[in-house]
């Protein structure tokens, strides 16, 4: 293994580093993706799976823009996806909602959509403010509690087991040697990168993108970058399989093609810890049985908690290294929706040598200079 040279090297094989690696390898690169496994804090096993633009990017106009850029990209990303492994992914892009249980909770969902979309330099999303009559028409299954919400047209959903799937399985047709249970313990840099895993192997590469998730920390001084990231706990209620009767997704709760419910979106600050909190999955239960009561009828199969990969102010960090010439750093915790940006947009540009200008904002330089003011 020694004496193999790659173009690229990514560490991490979650959802954001085998988008990446397949979109390089794509450019016609030699790409290598170093994958600690799943034995990580892979915050791909607890995602929701929306395709979302409602509520992203309040004080950070460009990941509003960038989102929004994603969310238009989807539908051909989809369809390449399934060309090249054969997997439908079944994205459902007809809209989605956020719904408000108190006229407070409404209050606030209309403000937020406004101030995000009022913001200078923000180009606007689609979206609708209704009532909680003309929800029930759009969704004949709410409940009476509803008293309105938001609607844009630019959401949706898809299969989140589909899309992890597709997305290793695209990445291994486009030619990434990947290699699981590979952790990165040290990188050097002499004549390009050079990484040493776990095992003790070596991998030498002119280029690396560090896409760690919370490893990130850890590795990014390495090559001369920040990550200055923390783990936010988030629970998942998994109901049994019915008939069809939310064919729209809302933000905390979502039926997914196979007809099992979803319920999610809780946040805790609890380190590392993955275990499940029964005070907060009884709260998440009971606000989506007043949303939907049909819910208050199924059977729970599934609960769980997985880690969120979240910077100090909660937006991605695209950065690039000063001292290392060729490292790249990535991290969000919107890797579903911003897949599409990062498997075309995003790995362009690194095969190009840069990051794309969009992602300027991004930089961990913003929190120097909150420091400084």
């Amino acid at each position: 293994m020694t004496g193999q040279f790659y173009d690229f090297a990514v560490v991490g094989g979650g959802l954001v580093g085998a988008t990446i690696a397949r979109g390089l390898a794509r450019q016609g690169l030699k790409v290598v993706v170093l994958d600690e496994g799943d034995v990580a804090y892979r915050a791909s096993r607890g995602n929701f799976a929306l395709v979302w633009v409602q509520s992203k990017g309040l004080n950070m106009p460009a990941y509003a823009n960038w989102t929004r850029r994603s969310v238009l990209l989807w539908p051909s990303y989809a369809e390449a996806l399934e060309a090249e492994t054969g997997i439908d992914v079944s994205l459902e892009q007809e809209g989605g909602f956020h719904l408000a249980l108190s006229e407070a909770e409404m209050e606030r969902t209309v403000s937020l959509a406004r101030r995000i979309n009022a913001q200078p330099g923000v180009t606007p999303y689609t979206y609708s403010v209704l009532d909680g009559d003309e929800i029930r028409r759009r969704l004949p299954g709410a409940g009476p509690e509803i008293v309105g919400g938001t609607y844009s047209p630019m959401d949706g959903h898809l299969n989140a087991l589909r899309l992890f799937r597709a997305t290793h399985k695209a990445m291994l047709v486009a030619g990434v040697d990947y290699r699981p249970r590979q952790a990165v313990v040290s990188i050097g840099s002499n004549d390009g990168f050079r990484l040493f895993s776990s095992d003790a192997a070596e991998v030498r590469a002119a280029r690396i993108v560090l896409a760690a998730g919370l490893d990130n920390r850890r590795l990014a001084p390495m090559v001369g970058l920040e990550a200055p990231v923390r783990p936010q706990r988030g629970n998942i209620i998994v109901t049994e399989k019915t008939a069809p009767f939310l064919r729209l997704p809302v933000q905390t709760v979502r039926q997914t093609d196979e007809g099992s419910v979803m319920i999610g979106d809780s946040q805790e600050e609890a380190g590392f810890s993955e275990d499940v909190n029964s005070g907060i999955l009884g709260v998440m239960a009971d606000r989506a049985v007043r949303m939907f009561p049909l819910i208050g009828e199924l059977n729970v199969v599934r609960m769980w908690a997985c880690l969120r990969v979240l910077s100090q102010d909660g937006f991605p960090i695209y950065d690039q290294s000063e001292t290392h010439p060729g490292a790249f750093l990535t991290t969000c915790h919107s890797g579903v929706t911003l897949a599409a940006a990062h498997a075309d947009l995003l790995a362009s540009c690194l095969a190009r040598g840069a990051l794309p200008d969009e992602t300027s904002s991004f930089s961990v330089r913003r929190f120097h200079v909150s420091k400084a003011a």
